[in-house]
């Protein structure tokens, strides 16, 4: 690929899917555990806590889906 010169985009491709995939993940994630702009602004502390679980496990998923498994 480096030869070809198509590495940096099939990088940039990769890093595209990733992206997308985990807002999407945090998305649905925060949805289905009620993380809402409403406990942001009661309890800034414990949004904060779950976004980071939530964030950690998607991340999770996503490398595992997209990295490792290529």
């Amino acid at each position: 690929m480096l030869l070809s010169e198509t590495l940096w985009k099939h990088l940039a491709e990769i890093d595209e899917e990733c992206n997308e995939m985990m807002d999407r993940l945090v998305g649905q994630m925060a949805k289905k555990e009620g993380v809402t702009e409403q406990l942001k602004s009661d309890d800034w502390l414990c949004w904060l806590q779950k976004m980071n679980s939530i964030r950690s496990r998607a991340e999770e998923v996503v490398l595992h889906d997209l990295i490792y498994f290529l």
